[in-house]
């Protein structure tokens, strides 16, 4: 007997379709966010606004390539991004690839200078009525992830 039949619950699916779809759906997110004005990127300013605003913040992105990962000033603000967003029901995922989400993003648009993509928060528009499917479709992939006890999933980012 596995751990998901004695709560009841279903494993993830094991189709690659299904992270395939997240990951979409989250390069979907982040242009609509963009091009609306909902995204904050940077580890600093994500912290700032969610200090000010928690209750505007939609979904939250964490991003670290492989040399990343032994940055351990980079990983406590990421222990502490997350415990944020687990205490105020804010879903979050992890990307390992911090060039494909540059690629998403582009440089900042006031400089033209390459920005901090270690963390990305989609916040929710002024405008009223704003329902967007990509978001949507991954805050039922961080419940279904949750359900097995998979609390920050990591989404791959199509080519």
């Amino acid at each position: 007997m596995t751990l998901e039949e004695i709560h009841g619950q279903q494993p993830m699916p094991a189709g690659h379709d299904w992270m395939q779809g997240a990951g979409t759906a989250l390069h979907e997110l982040l242009v609509s966010a963009q091009r609306r004005g909902c995204l904050t990127a940077g580890v600093y300013e994500s912290a700032k606004l969610m200090n000010v605003d928690p209750d505007n913040v939609a979904f939250c992105v964490l991003a670290a390539d492989q040399e990343d990962e032994g940055d351990i000033a980079l990983q406590i603000h990421f222990t502490l991004i997350q415990a944020f967003c687990c205490e105020n029901d804010i879903d979050i995922v992890r990307v390992n690839d911090v060039a494909k989400l540059a690629a998403i993003v582009g440089p900042s648009e006031d400089s033209g200078e390459p920005r901090d993509l270690h963390c990305i928060l989609i916040t929710n528009p002024d405008e009223e009525g704003w329902k967007d499917p990509a978001l949507e479709k991954l805050n039922l992939f961080c419940e279904e992830s949750r359900n097995v006890n998979d609390w920050v999933p990591t989404i791959t980012l199509p080519e």
